[in-house]
């Protein structure tokens, strides 16, 4: 029986809204009879917005089946991996689908990975075919020893490249038939950020990418004549399962810029027609404390989702003429938690748990604590395989994540009587000062609230009293001459006192991921350093007068 079928009598009894949400659609499909299904159905509409391209679905689907057989001459068969190390591009959603069409499977690399860290998944994920562009051919070379011979395409043009290894050499003139893959089947292996250690390769099947459009597409009322757009690598979820997906299913089109710029961004948006986009990490607050134009609200723009979602957020929806939309999820867990387009935003919370997934609060040892407590956020899918299937090559890790039959998603949460969840920071940023339990995040929101602070990360630092001080490192705004001090006396103006930072450190930039994710750990290795003021170490500093 269709699993969809299963859930046509589960309803949201939420007391903010009486309707009921329907099944997820199309979950047997795979990214193959999908694409099939859109150069049917929407032959001559534009699929992809990409590099000033517009790409049909039926162009998409001739282009991606003469790549395959390209692919397959190379040696690609079902099953096997083929690792791209590729900046956001046509020619990268295509190795995606092309791969797919061959029953193969797609592994992106983070553009940014060096050394040990490239070296390391390219390693785990065993491939047996690598694509990288021309413009990172050099940095590519220098690390992927693998061990053995694996054949190295390259896209675009590079000094010293044969024609053979070339990615628009590596096509046939007829389109190959597609592969008659389940959805059970794997097509992709996502890297985890590795913010808080080695990365993890998320083994996901085409029910997952399948399943997660069709969650975004019922909650956040997305629509055929929508142009989503994306400015994050495709390397990342958002890119992929939540942008290109959609349009795939919807007919409608998907727009992927190079990468997130604050300074090109209004310009993109409205160059493809954009009216729907998702964030993460500090993009809304970047925008927000741009200077204003007397034309922000003249974008095309009707609909923004992502996570945070910050307290000023109605600021942002009346300045630039949109709704915003929160979730909660990540690559393994898909997304648990959405605010739906027709239900009310509920002020820090990320939304309700939709009905096809599980999600408790629990303590250290799995048990639910009572609703408005905080504990760890576990989640479990009641559909197979719309989760991720596996950490690849990482039994271990995958037991471990999952035991109890939950997934433990290592962040801390709360959740109130009505079911709204909140999120509360991650379990391993905990700080633990003086007998207090810190939230990082918290600290963080309250900071952001100035309006001369751009960016802010919090972590811990180890205390000559045990347990930890806290750290502030923030980011201002450019020409802004906020003090250290003043960073002080706001904190002490918002912020309980033993969240009050001890140390605070302004800083050019954080350091960040491609996908706009904190690197915490280099802050961390940084510590208290030369450039960290101590408020302990000025007397005026470091006892209030409140």
């Amino acid at each position: 029986m269709d699993a969809a079928r299963n859930l046509q009598a589960l309803t949201d009894d939420s007391p903010l809204v009486a309707t009921s949400r329907p099944p997820l659609p199309h979950l047997d499909l795979s990214l193959n009879s999908a694409l099939t299904r859109a150069a049917t159905l929407w032959p001559d509409r534009t699929f992809l917005k990409i590099a000033g391209q517009d790409v049909s679905f039926v162009e998409f689907e001739r282009s991606i089946g003469r790549l395959a057989g390209g692919l397959e001459r190379m040696g690609l068969r079902r099953g096997d991996r083929l690792c791209v190390f590729m900046n956001n591009s046509l020619a990268c959603v295509e190795t995606w689908f092309a791969a797919n069409r061959l029953g193969a499977v797609w592994a992106p690399i983070n553009t940014d990975f060096r050394g040990d860290a490239l070296r390391r998944v390219i390693e785990l994920a065993d491939p047996q075919l690598l694509i990288c562009d021309a413009d990172l051919h050099a940095v590519f070379v220098e690390h992927i020893a693998t061990g053995r011979d694996v054949p190295l395409l390259i896209n675009g043009a590079a000094p010293d490249v044969p024609a053979a290894m070339q990615l628009s050499q590596c096509v046939t003139d007829d389109p190959i038939a597609a592969s008659d893959v389940r959805f059970s089947e794997p097509s992709a292996l996502l890297f985890t950020s590795g913010t808080t250690g080695r990365s993890k390769a998320a083994l996901l099947s085409h029910r997952y990418f399948i399943s997660q459009a069709g969650i975004a597409i019922r909650d956040f009322g997305l629509r055929e004549d929508d142009v989503l757009y994306c400015p994050f690598p495709l390397f990342h979820a958002d890119a992929t399962a939540l942008t290109t997906i959609p349009a795939l299913l919807l007919g409608c089109s998907a727009a992927i810029g190079r990468r997130f710029s604050a300074s090109r961004f209004w310009a993109d948006v409205r160059a493809t027609g954009a009216t729907v986009f998702d964030f993460m990490g500090a993009t809304l607050t970047i925008l927000q404390k741009a200077d204003p134009l007397p034309d922000d609200a003249a974008n095309p723009v009707r609909l923004a989702w992502g996570v945070p979602v910050p307290e000023w957020a109605p600021d942002f929806e009346r300045r630039f003429g949109l709704k915003i939309l929160e979730c909660y999820g990540s690559v393994e867990t898909s997304i648990p938690v959405t605010v739906r387009h027709d239900r009310p935003r509920v002020p820090g919370s990320c939304g309700r748990v939709i009905p096809e997934f599980d999600l408790i609060i629990a303590d250290d040892d799995d048990e639910e604590v009572r609703r408005g407590s905080v504990g760890e956020i576990l989640t479990r899918s009641k559909i197979p395989f719309t989760t991720f299937t596996a950490y690849y090559g990482m039994t271990d890790e995958t037991f471990a994540a999952g035991r109890n039959w939950w997934f433990h998603t290592g962040d801390l949460g709360r959740m109130d009587e009505d079911g709204n969840v909140s999120f509360v920071g991650r379990k391993k940023e905990a700080i633990r000062r003086r007998g207090e339990n810190i939230s990082a995040f918290e600290v963080e929101e309250g900071i952001l609230r100035h309006p001369d602070v751009i960016e802010c990360a919090v972590i811990g630092v180890p205390s000559e009293l045990t347990e930890e001080d806290v750290k502030a490192c923030v980011v201002i705004r450019p020409g802004s001459d906020l003090t250290k001090q003043e960073i002080l006396t706001h904190c002490r103006d918002v912020l309980g006192r033993f969240q009050v930072p001890r140390y605070i450190e302004i800083m050019e930039a954080l350091p960040k991921t491609p996908t706009g994710k904190l690197e915490k750990y280099r802050l961390k290795e940084d510590g208290v350093n030369a450039r960290t003021w101590d408020r302990e170490a000025v007397p005026s500093a470091a006892h209030p007068s409140r």
